[in-house]
């Protein structure tokens, strides 16, 4: 739709208003409603949004190791730039109208801890070498028959399973909650998140989605948009949605893996085939491995951001602990999947369900970027079987804190990213760190109370 058919739309509405979000570090959909007016006045201008954004964690906690903002700046709005291209009409709430934004200053550079800008940056830099990036997210999550009420009266403790039992790819348990699950399919692609396959995953009430492959910005937007989308649909049938990344020692995590390629500036050749290989796959293709292989270790935090991220990165458990890569294997780091001249593409298996997607794939991209732009050598030889038993080319980084500290040092990461985000970035991962450190879980009442 043109800008003029937009303020049409908006202005045509019976609501009289407009729903507008961003998207903060932790990946958290940040928004508010303003009125139809008030949106034709900005609607191709600047909108004041309270820089506190970037100034806490996700449990409104405010950082007080960040030089962003703070109590030191007094919490001014910052500017934001509302992204028409990203209209939507939100179907669960009467067709309202729908916008993301991008953090700007008062000269139109990019905010610097803005996700979504540093998306875009990764994105300039990719196409100025000549590529078009395609990515996708899938997503694996936990349904509970509750509410946010329910769930925080038990303390997040035995909460009900929307279906019982390990049962993944089952035609049972959807026909179960037919209505959930056809809304959720249903609903999000009337939003603009094309669903390309919805199914129930091992685990009780565990659901994995894959939405079809898009332009990157397009693949995070949507991604980003639909970890939101799904809770809100959930709502409305009594379910509560989680995206952490492990809710139990005792059952798999949940993925979020990113699916990419580069195809050629027309969109006409996925770069990554090669016909002649044996594999299928192209040069390129390789030092886009090699890349990540090298760069990952480094921006660990992009991909795995939370102290849960990491209970999920275990042995065994479905979910990559080694730098390695393989041809179609699930227990390696990075799947190359290299089928035809359409479809050849490479899954990174690192990521979980509670990244933040714009941070996730710029991860991705740019670590990819970064061995094609370095002509990197795949030199090790795809892992074959067990991945996990592979350590020739090292493991990845064991939690949060030291994933950090490798990232907070590493020249790589403020190549890729700069180094203002790479400072704010891990600030706020050691802000989290800090939080978990000084907190007494059930596990040491239940291993020392009694008997220590």
């Amino acid at each position: 739709m043109t800008t003029q058919e937009i303020l049409a739309y908006v202005k045509q509405h019976p609501s009289g208003k407009v729903k507008l979000a961003v998207a903060d570090i932790d990946g958290v959909l940040r928004g508010k409603y303003i009125s139809a007016e008030k949106f034709t006045s900005v609607a191709e201008g600047r909108l004041g949004f309270c820089d506190v954004t970037f100034g806490w964690d996700m449990g409104d906690v405010a950082y007080d190791n960040v030089k962003f903002t703070g109590w030191h700046t007094g919490y001014p709005d910052a500017l934001v730039k509302l992204d028409l291209s990203t209209f939507r009409k939100i179907p669960w709430e009467n067709d309202i109208p729908f916008f993301l934004g991008d953090f700007v200053d008062d000269t139109e550079k990019a905010g610097y801890t803005c996700p979504r800008q540093l998306l875009r940056k990764v994105l300039a830099d990719t196409e100025q070498n000549g590529f078009l990036p395609y990515f996708s997210q899938e997503f694996e999550w936990f349904n509970f028959a509750e509410t946010p009420e329910t769930a925080h009266q038990k303390g997040y403790q035995n909460l009900t399973p929307l279906t019982p039992g390990m049962f993944g790819y089952s035609i049972l348990r959807s026909t179960l909650k037919n209505e959930y699950m056809s809304d959720l399919f249903d609903l999000l692609c009337k939003f603009g998140i094309p669903i390309e396959g919805l199914h129930t995953e091992t685990g009780p009430g565990v659901y994995e989605a894959a939405i079809k492959y898009a332009p990157v910005l397009q693949a995070a937007d949507q991604a980003v948009l639909f970890k939101t989308s799904v809770k809100e649909i959930a709502y409305k049938h009594g379910v509560l949605a989680t995206f952490m990344a492990k809710i139990t020692e005792n059952l798999p995590g949940c993925s979020g893996h990113v699916h990419q390629s580069l195809w050629d500036k027309d969109a006409k050749k996925n770069l990554f085939y090669d016909e002649k290989d044996p594999h299928k796959m192209s040069d390129l293709m390789k030092s886009y491995i090699a890349g990540q292989l090298h760069c990952l270790p480094q921006i660990l935090p992009m991909i795995a951001p939370t102290i849960n991220s990491y209970k999920r990165l275990v042995e065994g458990a479905w979910a990559p602990t080694t730098l390695t890569w393989g041809i179609d294997n699930r227990t390696v780091a990075l799947r190359a999947l290299p089928c035809n001249a359409k479809a050849t593409r490479l899954e990174t298996r690192v990521v979980g369900s509670d990244t933040n997607p714009y941070l996730a794939l710029a991860a991705c991209l740019a670590a990819g970027l970064y061995g094609v732009k370095n002509k990197m050598k795949l030199e090790k030889e795809a892992t074959e079987g067990n991945g996990y038993k592979d350590l020739s080319n090292g493991v990845l980084p064991p939690n949060l804190h030291e994933a950090t500290q490798k990232m907070k040092h590493s020249a790589v990461a403020k190549e890729l990213f700069g180094d203002q985000f790479v400072e704010h970035f891990t600030l706020t991962r050691e802000w989290e760190w800090k939080q978990y450190a000084k907190v007494v879980t059930d596990w040491e009442l239940k291993r020392y109370f009694e008997i220590i």
